[in-house]
């Protein structure tokens, strides 16, 4: 079924570049953008994933240099089944993950660096296992392919004056024309990305919460990137907005409304899926879970050393109700921390 909406997809993107191109330079325009699309296709497929790592400024890490956070993959990666994916880290202080590739067998997640010194250990597992879910659902090679085309199109809107001025073309609708492709269509590409991402990160986040047993956890890890998110700017994501649907909480300012125009479902509405689902696997109790808020950081108090490093001791808050196993083999009754 993943494949045959990616096909559409793919399909639907090629019907909207050409039709920019026409816009901008008649059935000429079209023939060119048909090329293109058909360039960026196949680009797509094969290379968007090291672009978008590229473009994020990732670093591939292994067990040897990130051995806590690799361990964390690794042993979600066997919880859920899945191969495991090529480990990145990004160096950058706003928390934040996300997940691309063409599929499970040449995946790649990636992580901040802010993530992992802002999170405890069981929150940064809960963000890893959402990332692995949208690996196990193929989810990573249409959301790829949907940044590299809107980012196209858009790119394509940018340039409609200088390739849609000149009077030789053919362009049956003249400045009208170029005015449209100027608004409209990188507007339908952004509705096309959020729509996708939209209805993907709900399945992402129950299936996240089932790969690592704790639905509170991701709650809580989610309550926490998009606090982050608001004060720390992603000045990458800033550059290439057609990015920020891949990423578990949008990067972007200014971006909270639940609605079509949003590239991420509402934080809120998120969370109290996740909550909802820990009463279910609780035992169907109707009493609320409280709503999680940030660990305080005490003065004085040493900044984690991060995935670079060991970080020293610090209380943790009590574990969720109804603890099960964890997945990644950690022993509960030891001691906590958030790289304990």
């Amino acid at each position: 079924m993943n494949t045959l909406r990616t096909a559409v997809l793919l399909a639907a993107m090629t019907a909207l570049f050409m039709g920019v191109g026409f816009l901008i330079g008649g059935s000429g325009g079209m023939m060119i953008a048909l090329v293109i699309a058909a360039g960026t296709n196949l680009f797509s497929y094969w290379n968007a994933d090291k672009m978008v790592l590229s473009m994020n400024r990732a670093v591939e890490v292994d067990e040897k240099n990130a051995p806590e956070y690799y361990a964390i993959v690794q042993a979600l990666a066997k919880q859920a089944g899945l191969p495991m994916p090529r480990t990145y880290l990004i160096d950058n202080p706003q928390p934040n993950a996300f997940a691309t590739g063409r599929n499970p067998q040449n995946a790649a997640v990636a992580a901040s660096t802010g993530l992992l010194q802002r999170l405890t250990h069981e929150e940064v597992a809960a963000v890893m296992a959402h990332e692995l879910a949208h690996v196990q659902h193929r989810d990573t090679l249409t959301m790829t392919i949907v940044a590299t085309f809107a980012g196209a199109i858009s790119m394509l809107g940018n340039f409609a004056f200088f390739l849609g001025g000149n009077r030789d073309n053919n362009n049956p609708f003249g400045f009208v024309g170029v005015l449209a492709a100027m608004i409209v269509a990188p507007f339908a590409a952004m509705i096309v990305q959020m729509a996708v991402s939209r209805t993907r990160e709900y399945a992402a986040d129950r299936r996240g919460a089932e790969i690592c047993g704790h639905p509170l956890w991701l709650a809580s890890a989610l309550d926490k990137i998009a606090r982050g998110a608001e004060r720390i700017p992603n000045l990458d994501a800033e550059r290439n907005p057609a990015m920020a649907h891949l990423f578990i909480i949008n990067p972007l300012h200014g971006e909270r409304m639940d609605n079509l125009f949003s590239t991420h479902p509402s934080t809120e509405n998120r969370i109290a899926a996740l909550q909802e689902m820990a009463r279910q696997m609780a035992g169907g109790t109707t009493q609320a879970a409280p709503r999680p808020t940030p660990a305080p950081r005490q003065a004085g108090e040493q900044q984690p050393s991060g995935p670079w490093g060991q970080a020293p001791q610090a209380e943790q808050p009590a574990e969720p109700a109804a603890p099960k196993p964890n997945p990644w083999g950690r022993n509960p009754t030891g001691p906590k921390g958030r790289w304990s």
